[in-house]
């Protein structure tokens, strides 16, 4: 393909520590230095790398983006407390065996830490996250960056979504993107408490809709959309249900899409009269690169594991720019009426 760049949006899932395999995806594409980014919409882990990915860019354009990236990564790794005196994985690994984790006692102990209230056993609110992102982001270049940012959050006591846009970035926003509220007090901003934004946009891509942003966004999801085989297993019953209740408000959102491209092609709506858009959706899909992790390593900040993520999306990505890239700007190379309009 032609060596131009090409506007796009990019919509970031968020994920949790399977947040290094966007790392890799969005590090092979600063790398190939063929997207002209406009507008990125994230959650959670999408979120921060949202951040640090504008950060480096306003920097040192697909340099600093690479960089930044890494940065993010490396400190996330280092605020879990471990690797201090290099790679532990494969004593972590070999100390807490799956066999373990099956048992009755594992089981119940998972079972008391999910009973437990954050504000009773992290009294004082702390979050490894803020000293990340304060070492990670310029939220300074976020704000004042020409690209814009969409950030959705959960809002807990008005039971909705809320959205912040680039001049109202700040560490607390990403924070609350990214709270699990199980693990974490809600962040309270302007009175109103925040959790994590994948629960109702994961992420929010109507804001693209509205905005002057290009008519090509360009997904890059973590959690797989689809299953060959259905789960038996108490755990994998747990994990598939995670990343349906994770995937559905953004499973909604592309079939919104859908019906209303479908009415544009028929020519039930105008696209100059109504004011309607023919949007080009694009994706570097996870199933075949994530399918085989379970929810547990989403927590999982090991170096070994977040490199490995990150080779995982170098290589999905590779395989997106030879089949699909040349596509940006001409049509969409993901079939949303076939996927998310016709039964199965």
């Amino acid at each position: 393909m032609a060596r131009s760049k090409r506007p796009v949006c990019l919509a970031l899932q968020g994920g949790g520590s399977h947040g290094a395999f966007q790392w890799g995806v969005l590090d092979r594409l600063l790398e190939a230095d063929i997207l002209d980014i406009r507008a990125v919409t994230a959650a959670s882990a999408g979120a921060m790398n949202a951040a640090a990915l504008v950060t480096g860019l306003a920097r040192d354009g697909a340099e600093g983006g690479r960089a930044a990236l890494d940065l993010l990564w490396r400190e996330v790794n280092q605020s879990c407390g471990r690797n201090v005196f290099g790679d532990s994985a494969i004593w972590s690994k070999a100390l807490t065996p799956d066999w373990l984790k099956d048992t009755p006692f594992w089981k119940a102990g998972e079972t008391l830490a999910m009973s437990m209230s954050p504000y009773a056993f992290n009294p004082f609110n702390l979050n490894p996250l803020r000293r990340v992102l304060e070492t990670a982001v310029d939220f300074d270049a976020v704000r004042a960056s020409d690209i814009q940012m969409f950030v959705s959050t959960t809002a807990v006591r008005a039971g909705r979504s809320r959205v912040f846009r680039s001049p109202e970035i700040t560490a607390d926003v990403l924070l609350a993107s990214a709270c699990l509220p199980h693990l974490f007090q809600a962040v309270e901003i302007e009175g109103e408490p925040y959790w994590d934004g994948g629960y109702l946009a994961n992420p929010a891509l109507w804001p693209l809709f509205y905005a002057d942003t290009p008519d090509d966004i360009l997904l890059l999801p973590l959690n797989p959309f689809v299953r060959e085989e259905a789960p038996r297993e108490a755990g994998e019953i747990m994990d598939r249900l995670n990343e349906i209740l994770f995937n559905a408000p953004l499973v909604a959102e592309l079939r919104a899409v859908a019906f209303v491209q479908d009415l544009i092609a028929e020519g039930k709506l105008s696209i100059h009269q109504d004011h309607y858009r023919e949007i080009r959706m694009h994706a570097v899909e996870a199933d075949d690169w994530l399918g085989s992790l379970s929810l547990s390593t989403k927590f999982d900040t090991e170096w070994s594991f977040l490199n490995d993520l990150k080779s995982r999306g170098r290589q999905a990505a590779d395989q997106w720019l030879e089949t699909c890239a040349s596509k940006l700007g001409k049509a969409a190379s993901v079939d949303l009426k076939a996927r998310f309009l016709h039964p199965f």
